[in-house]
């Protein structure tokens, strides 16, 4: 006999299933839905009500009949009752915004970071989320949980930021740390998600796709540090213990200029903010990431590459210069060079996408980790690892 617990799970798991065929084809009736999932149309039907009921989906008047019998009523995602606030930590700023279901930026605000002191950090957090629900309340939206991206490795396992050398932070524990100021402030009592900065940039592109839909994508982030968002297969690849994507710490010169984390020649000293700043004409730091973007992509060859962060907006010839790279080393090649594109939501893009992690993990149940729960003691960083997290 089956568990309470087991039902919830096949429920979750159905309910994902409706809402993500919505998502990419919108406009299905209960019938089609029916047909697409393979599920019986009394449980659509069922589900499509809680649905609806809950500001998940809407209907949106009945279509035309294309035979006898009662015309079938289109529905789709419901972008106006329901929405994510996401948070994006960065070295300098905080950036907070609520954002719908189908991707639209409701209400944001950004805020110079007054301290790097954990505790401090999630006191202004926590503030700048209540003014965010308020803002949804006063337009009668609920929220449906907040995402949080930072500039360091977080564990999901342990809720705990590996290293986020920028922030001067190794091994703190986050999420106790968050969540109590959370209800502290009085933020509501929903799942709170956390992530790499890079990786919700990520999801900012991959959950609120416009046209195909691709299985994989890398989403380069320049700022004061450079990182990568992962999607492989419809899942970020955060690698062991948050690690995947530090690609600002990769090394690009052997013996080339010290970097902030002990080593010589890492991509930050490249094209990180403070290493453009240096530079007569910053646009020359496009070499260096053509170079990193050529090296991700023979490596992962993803469907789509997206470069954005503080960096790039600033100096909008980066990824010209990017892409005059890239097209050269295609042609020495005798291959197409693959199609670069800047981020959809600029500045915002880490900010929406921690908001867009919380509807990644709901909807994918059987691989989402809604990190609530009291973290445990974190293994030891490989010694390389910790000396970077000190610096």
């Amino acid at each position: 006999m089956k568990t309470t617990g087991d039902q919830q799970l096949v429920k979750r798991i159905n309910r994902s299933v409706l809402l993500r065929l919505l998502r990419h084809h919108s406009g299905l009736s209960r019938a089609q839905l029916a047909q697409e999932s393979g599920l019986t149309k009394s449980t659509v039907s069922l589900l499509v009500r809680e649905l609806i009921d809950e500001g998940w989906i809407t209907e949106t008047g009945p279509a035309a009949a294309r035979s006898l019998g009662r015309p079938s009523t289109p529905l789709r995602i419901d972008g106006g009752r329901r929405a994510m606030i996401g948070v994006e930590i960065a070295v300098e700023t905080l950036r907070v915004v609520s954002v719908s279901l189908t991707g639209e930026v409701l209400w944001s605000i950004e805020e110079a970071l007054v301290d790097h002191d954990p505790g401090t950090v999630c006191q202004q957090v926590a503030h700048l989320v209540v003014l965010a629900q308020a803002a949804l309340a006063a337009r009668s939206v609920l929220v449906s949980g907040i995402g949080i991206g930072l500039p360091g490795a977080f564990d999901e396992a342990t809720g705990t930021v590996r290293f986020a050398p920028n922030l001067g932070w190794r091994n703190v524990g986050f999420l106790p740390l968050i969540t109590r100021a959370l209800a502290e402030a009085g933020a509501p009592p929903v799942a709170v998600h956390v992530q790499n900065e890079a990786d919700t940039a990520a999801l900012s592109e991959y959950e609120f796709a416009e046209g195909d839909v691709l299985d994989s994508l890398i989403f380069v982030t320049c700022d004061v540090g450079v990182g990568a968002g992962i999607l492989l297969n419809d899942r970020l690849f955060t690698g062991l213990q948050g690690m995947a994507g530090e690609i600002g710490h990769s090394i690009l010169q052997f013996n080339g200029p010290t970097c902030s984390c002990g080593r010589k020649g890492c991509v930050e000293t490249f094209f990180g903010a403070r290493a453009l700043d240096r530079l007569p004409d910053p646009a020359q730091g496009g070499v260096f990431l053509g170079v990193v973007l050529q090296n991700l992509w023979t490596t992962l060859n993803p469907g789509a590459l997206v470069v954005g962060g503080p960096s790039c907006e600033r100096h909008p010839g980066i990824l010209r210069q990017a892409r005059v790279t890239l097209e050269a080393y295609a042609a020495s090649a005798g291959v197409p060079a693959p199609v670069v594109r800047p981020a959809r939501y600029g500045l915002l893009a880490s900010a929406v996408g921690a908001a867009a992690l919380v509807l990644h993990h709901d909807l994918r149940p059987m691989h989402a980790r809604a990190v609530t729960a009291a973290p445990i003691e974190p293994e030891p960083l490989p010694d390389f690892m910790a000396h970077q997290a000190l610096h």
